[in-house]
């Protein structure tokens, strides 16, 4: 090995060594929060009331949990949660679809203008009110549909599986529209299922988005039994704040940031669980299959 060789190896070691303390530093920026809600919820009143409770539960207690599950109102909204995340999302995925692959064709007649307009709205929101106005005139508000279909089509993920819909090596549809396949078909079978990554990728992305939402939630819907966990999340922690003299009470356990912390790990549940079914999907090649040659 020539003393050229020895110095890049050398420099690239570092930088590697550099990269992982980077990373490292960062996981542990994101994880120890987390291990600390995680902590605070399984913990004792007296361990919360004197700061002892660090990444690691102090004087474990589950009542806070037993709380959150005896609160019917918090349940049928989670699974409510849990329906509307998924109903949302299948939409959404197939607008998506449906709208990226004509727009991945460059013999689609006005593509470039569609594609300006879908641009657009990246930039300019018109505001809460016009779309308040909006709902209200297609008469959504109060309804399910009111926070299920807007957002249904993002630009930014449109954009995202248009750009790979057009990566795809256009021999293999000409191959099989030499079979005699369809554009239809040629979505189906040559388009969706070299874009599963993607769309894992994308199906997350507004899986979590409609999860975490609350504010429309909070404009469009007064019915309880259409709040999302994320608004009863909200309502609970607020109802704990106004009963805090009850922990006064030598024989409550609890304190408000066990049910508040307990709450939180409670809504994250089905994001960690969906969350390593769809991340196998990210670290695949994108083209894995695609072209032999």
């Amino acid at each position: 090995m020539s003393v050229y060789e020895s110095k890049t190896n050398k420099k690239a070691n570092l930088f590697q060594l550099f990269l992982n303390i980077f990373f490292i530093g960062i996981v542990l920026i994101t994880i120890i929060p987390l291990l600390n809600v995680l902590s605070v919820s399984l913990s004792s009143k007296s361990a919360i009331a004197t700061g002892e409770v660090g990444i690691f539960p102090v004087g474990f207690n589950l009542d806070a949990y037993a709380k959150v599950f005896s609160n019917a109102s918090f349940m049928r909204s989670f699974f409510y949660s849990i329906l509307l995340t998924a109903g949302h999302t299948l939409l959404a995925m197939f607008l998506t679809i449906l709208a990226a692959y004509p727009l991945s064709k460059k013999e689609l007649p006005g593509r470039a203008l569609l594609m300006g307009l879908i641009v657009v709205t990246m930039y300019f929101d018109p505001g809460i009110i016009p779309h308040y106005l909006n709902i209200k005139s297609l008469n959504l508000l109060d309804t399910v549909w009111a926070i299920a279909i807007p957002g249904a089509l993002s630009a930014y993920n449109l954009v995202i599986l248009r750009t790979f819909f057009s990566g795809i090596d256009n021999s293999l549809y000409e191959a099989a529209y030499m079979d005699g396949c369809s554009e239809l078909k040629s979505m189906i079978n040559i388009a969706i299922p070299l874009a599963k990554p993607s769309i894992a990728t994308l199906s997350l992305f507004y899986a979590v988005n409609r999860w975490n939402g609350v504010s429309d939630v909070m404009y469009y819907i007064n019915n309880s039994n259409l709040q999302t966990v994320q608004l009863r999340l909200k309502q609970l922690m607020d109802s704990i704040v106004i009963s805090q003299q009850e922990i006064v009470d030598a024989a409550i356990q609890l304190t408000p940031e066990n049910i508040k912390n307990a709450s939180i790990v409670f809504s994250m549940v089905p994001m960690l669980i969906a969350y390593p079914f769809i991340q196998r999907f990210f670290t695949k090649g994108m083209m894995v299959g695609a072209v032999k040659g």
